[in-house]
């Protein structure tokens, strides 16, 4: 009788406690931020490795200026995919998902480089595993916005399909500072195992062509 008094009593006390006490969001305030990730330079083959260039289009793009200022970045790897011989490809999202309508001209793609191909990972509904396989390659460098949509999602795809991934931090973007942290804790160390040991988070001045 006295172990079903005591019971009773706890069971009793806890249904007193606030309903805060189960909520983690309460806890939330207190987190600190995991370190910085440490970015790793990265030396790619030109003829295995494929660059990325996801949604930089006018309408999201060239409305955050988070996405805008990592336009030179990109435009600089893809100068150097060019001139490198490498493939390219484009996904282009919005109402108007043509070349014309992207973020810079200077991204414009060639003929039968890009499709229209919206959500986060970019393998889903488009032959871009197909054009990987017929190309030959292994790694993908992925730039683009959003970070924690269309880059971390076809950084994911990649790795789960095989190939290895570079993420160029300084090349990719989202609304705001706390999803690109996110999305880069997310492919340095907070993702599965697959992903982090697949993925190279880096700088785009750390990433070298093998001649």
């Amino acid at each position: 009788m006295k172990h079903l008094t005591a019971l009773a009593g706890a069971m009793a006390a806890l249904a007193a406690l606030p309903a805060q006490a189960n909520d983690i969001t309460m806890e939330w305030a207190t987190v600190k931020p995991p370190p910085v990730p440490q970015l790793k330079p990265a030396t790619v083959e030109p003829k295995t490795t494929a660059l990325l260039i996801l949604d930089l289009m006018k309408t999201n793009c060239g409305a955050r200026p988070r996405c805008v200022a990592t336009v030179p970045n990109v435009k600089k790897l893809l100068d150097a995919a060019r001139a490198n011989n490498m493939m390219v490809f484009y996904t282009l999202v919005g109402q108007t998902p043509t070349p014309e309508n992207m973020v810079d001209e200077g991204l414009a793609p060639r003929a039968g480089e890009y499709v229209t191909r919206g959500g986060a990972d970019k393998f889903i509904g488009s032959d871009l595993e197909q054009r990987l396989k017929d190309k030959g390659i292994k790694t993908v460098i992925v730039t683009g916005s959003s970070a924690q949509g269309a880059v971390v999602g076809t950084s994911n795809g990649a790795v789960q399909r095989g190939y290895k991934a570079v993420v160029p931090v300084d090349g990719m973007s989202a609304e705001d500072a706390y999803n690109e942290q996110y999305a880069a804790w997310h492919l340095y160390k907070g993702g599965p195992v697959n992903l982090t040991e697949n993925v190279t988070l880096t700088r785009s001045d750390l990433i070298k062509f093998a001649n």
